[in-house]
């Protein structure tokens, strides 16, 4: 006998596979992450996933579907945000379940980052001891949109496009951690290396806005 609650598991669960199918493509999974960071018009993601802005707002209707993404009119533009901070910690889930678990996306991030191991991220009880000693400072590379929209407590701004110029305000008595949207940013790989050319002790940390637990958020802000 087919049990009553078949039909209810059935379509609850095919809701949930909205969202799964929703997830199912490196376009959104990116555009969330850069809707983690801050609103952003179609036209600026479409810049900055390097497709149309008729394929990236194809993107965003999936996303938007599935009530992942959410939209407001400004003037003549159409802005999205992320439908709530929930997301942003979906997302970093999803990540960090894929880094422990996926052997090709270790490899990839070896191929990418290089034999360096300043470019090897800091173990994040590694961190919350140098932050918490006060022997490094997080320094966020991120846009200055960006970090204004919210960053970790203590950061410093230093988006990356602007590193050269601000080489003279940075201390060079602590450890320079930078940070950017995620994982898979390179911004802080970028700057790190551009630290260490200058003399700077720079390395990078992983960790986003929204991925830092509350114990390495409170390091920061010592």
């Amino acid at each position: 006998m087919t049990s009553l609650s078949r039909p209810f598991k059935t379509a609850a669960y095919g809701q949930v596979a909205l969202v799964g199918k929703a997830l199912a493509s490196p376009a959104r999974l990116e555009l969330l992450e850069l809707l983690a960071q801050s609103p952003c018009t179609v036209e600026v993601l479409a810049r900055q996933i390097d497709q149309s802005v008729a394929n990236t707002s194809h993107h965003l209707k999936s996303l938007k579907h599935a009530h992942l993404v959410r939209t407001e009119r400004q003037g003549l533009h159409v802005q999205y945000s992320l439908a709530g901070p929930d997301v942003a910690m979906l997302l970093s889930s999803l990540q960090s379940v894929a880094q422990r678990h996926l052997a090709e996306l270790a490899r990839l991030s070896r191929d990418f980052f290089g034999p360096d191991s300043a470019l090897e991220p800091v173990p994040h009880d590694d961190l919350l001891a140098r932050l918490t000693s006060g022997e490094a400072i997080l320094v966020d590379v991120r846009p200055a949109k960006e970090f204004e929209a919210g960053h970790l407590p203590g950061a410093i701004s230093v988006p990356l496009d602007a590193l050269a110029d601000h080489l003279a305000q940075l201390p060079t008595d602590r450890t320079l951690v930078a940070y950017c949207r995620g994982p898979f940013c390179t911004f802080s790989a970028d700057a790190v290396r551009q630290l260490r050319a200058s003399g700077f002790d720079a390395r990078r940390a992983d960790i986003s806005v929204h991925s830092a637990d509350s114990a390495l958020s409170a390091a920061a802000g010592v």
